[in-house]
């Protein structure tokens, strides 16, 4: 799943609202080489989730990610997942041509998104996070790590077929970084597989965070190796599904780890 952010403000240094002139054409540029290059997704976001960032209000999300929603849909021929929370921009985004809302509050969903959801016959990721951006790296305090993602997936999974999701339409996301410590991150993968008793995919976002950061004592421009570290032991773990920056580096990663599972070449 290859990441477009529509934002200023992105930890990734990557959001095309960094310069303001062709953003359109800089987006569509973008998916392109991500499609050329292997994606099997893009996943649209107008608003950053790193830890201390600011909200936004729907009619800025709104100006942000509907048009080039509206300008991919129609050219490209991978799936459009939209990185939101908020009703209003679901539903455009569904009728714009998305197929996935990838919902970081996942465990805490209104129930209206989740019946406008069902009714378009849409796609949903449901993430573990805790608290908002501004609030969620002082939240992270389990008695049980893993329990703990386990039980809140769970419940919103229940969520979810109560208002008529289809389950082959549920994926499930841990939230690496989303009120979690390093330390956390790190037992989340390696634990990964606990997550099957979910019965839905697993998609994982590392690409590179600020754990991996730590890890390796490198800055953001400079974490692909260890991303891709942490993709191929996701995979190994269990992952079906990984969400990047550097499609092509992913690519090659994801292959060589599906090549030593299956003891075959492709």
């Amino acid at each position: 799943m290859g990441i477009i952010n529509m934002t200023p403000d992105s930890f990734s240094q990557d959001g095309l609202f960094l310069r303001k002139n062709d953003i359109l054409t800089r987006a569509v540029r973008l998916a392109q080489r991500m499609i050329k290059d292997g994606a099997h997704f893009l996943d649209i976001g107008g608003e950053s989730t790193r830890p201390g960032a600011r909200l936004i209000s729907t009619d800025e999300e709104l100006h942000r990610v509907i048009p080039i929603v509206k300008k991919l849909a129609p050219k490209i021929p991978v799936p459009i997942s939209v990185d939101t929370y908020k009703t209003r921009v679901a539903q455009e985004a569904l009728d714009a041509g998305a197929v996935i809302i990838n919902n970081i509050k996942g465990v805490k969903l209104e129930k209206s998104l989740l019946k406008m959801i069902q009714r378009y016959g849409a796609a949903i990721v449901l993430m573990h996070s805790r608290g908002t951006p501004r609030t969620m790296q002082r939240m992270t305090i389990y008695q049980n790590l893993m329990g703990e993602i386990i039980s809140s997936l769970k419940n919103s999974i229940e969520n979810c077929l109560e208002m008529g999701i289809e389950s082959d339409k549920i994926i499930v996301d841990p939230g690496i970084g989303f009120g979690k410590t390093p330390e956390q991150n790190l037992e989340i993968l390696n634990r990964l597989h606990e997550l099957n008793v979910l019965r839905c995919p697993i998609l994982v976002g590392t690409s590179r965070k600020s754990f991996i950061g730590k890890v390796l004592e490198r800055d953001v421009e400079d974490r692909s190796w260890g991303t891709a570290a942490t993709l191929s032991v996701s995979i190994l773990r269990g992952a079906h599904m990984v969400r990047v920056h550097d499609v092509a580096a992913a690519r090659d990663t994801v292959k060589m780890t599906d090549a030593i599972l299956a003891e075959s070449i492709p």
